[in-house]
């Protein structure tokens, strides 16, 4: 079955820059071929790694020729298929992910990228998985986190700490989460124990961690390995903010495996939300149209968890956020 006479909306860019440079484009989107199927796209996300790319600040890198889309993450829903295709029927909720161009209303994509959405989970925890989420869960792969650790996670209350602190616990570690202090009751409701960054942080680690720390993974990317040593965390135990960027670009990449490794991250995401094993805290919400701002509040550094897009909000009134109170006064 195919949709016909659907019209695509995407974000793209032809030069490097900041938000500014994303520029709106329609145009009748091309019958899925293959094993693609055409996806009208409810949710997606927004990335700290979509803006170095777009930024230039990774030059070795390319996301395709000018201009380039932007956008890895989303959910959505089934509207055509191709003729190889036959995991997902029309009509389907998805979870998928994409090298670029998921900062659209709709688009075409290899079925080897999807997965089912859980009707538990909803459509703003779904779009806002795949990046930040498969990032978290790969490194603690990586590590071997389980029963018996004690691992520190800094940046613990952003969009790949947040999930990656309520992963490690559920797989048996005890987390120690550094953060600012107005984070700090955020990251108990999840039961992680916070350490305020800082001076002297390698004194409150310690006196909240009740034995040696035998992991240390680095988000913030400022002094975690010197933290790291002085807590005595084994080498092969450290991982660091350029690990963690090597993850992501990989996790981007177009290769059949690449993709195979990043979908297998994916569903086991999915059913980890649907158990309830974590919860992703939507701290934006924001229509599609208003890409620019989103990416300018994630430029502030104060949003916990993810900021997310929506295709279709309920409306597009924006409220006063508690956060955006507690910073201006």
């Amino acid at each position: 079955m195919r949709s016909k006479n659907i019209d695509a909306t995407w974000f793209e860019y032809e030069r490097y820059g900041d938000a500014d440079v994303l520029t709106r484009r329609t145009e009748r989107l091309e019958p899925p071929t293959g094993d693609q199927v055409s996806v009208e796209v409810i949710t997606t996300s927004i990335n700290h790694t979509e803006v170095f790319l777009r930024n230039g600040n990774e030059p070795e890198w390319s996301v395709g020729p000018w201009p380039r889309r932007s956008g890895s993450d989303f959910a959505g829903i089934v509207t055509a298929r191709g003729p190889l295709s036959s995991s997902f029927p029309v009509g389907a909720e998805v979870i998928g992910h994409v090298p670029a161009g998921a900062h659209a209303t709709h688009l075409n994509v290899s079925s080897a990228a999807l997965v089912a959405k859980p009707r538990n989970v909803t459509w703003e925890t779904a779009g806002a998985l795949y990046l930040a989420g498969a990032t978290a869960l790969d490194v603690l792969d990586d590590l071997h986190i389980g029963a018996g650790d004690t691992v520190v996670v800094s940046a613990a209350a952003g969009g790949v700490g947040s999930m990656q602190v309520q992963l490690a616990k559920r797989l048996g570690a005890r987390v120690i989460g550094t953060c600012g202090e107005r984070n700090f009751d955020y990251l108990r409701q999840l039961g992680i124990i916070p350490v305020r960054y800082g001076d002297d942080i390698v004194d409150r680690i310690r006196a909240v961690a009740r034995g040696p720390v035998t992991a240390y993974i680095d988000n913030f990317g400022k002094d975690g390995a010197d933290t790291a040593a002085a807590l005595n965390v084994p080498t092969e135990r450290y991982r660091s903010s350029l690990d963690r960027r090597d993850i992501e670009l990989k996790l981007l990449e177009d290769d059949p495996a690449a993709i195979a490794h990043g979908t297998d991250l994916l569903g086991r995401l999915a059913e980890y939300a649907h158990v309830g094993a974590f919860r992703v805290l939507v701290s934006g919400l924001y229509p599609l149209d208003d890409i620019t701002a989103a990416y300018e509040d994630l430029a502030k550094l104060h949003s916990r968890g993810k900021v997310v897009l929506a295709t279709r909000p309920v409306t597009t009134y924006r409220g006063l956020r508690a956060r955006d109170v507690h910073e201006a006064t």
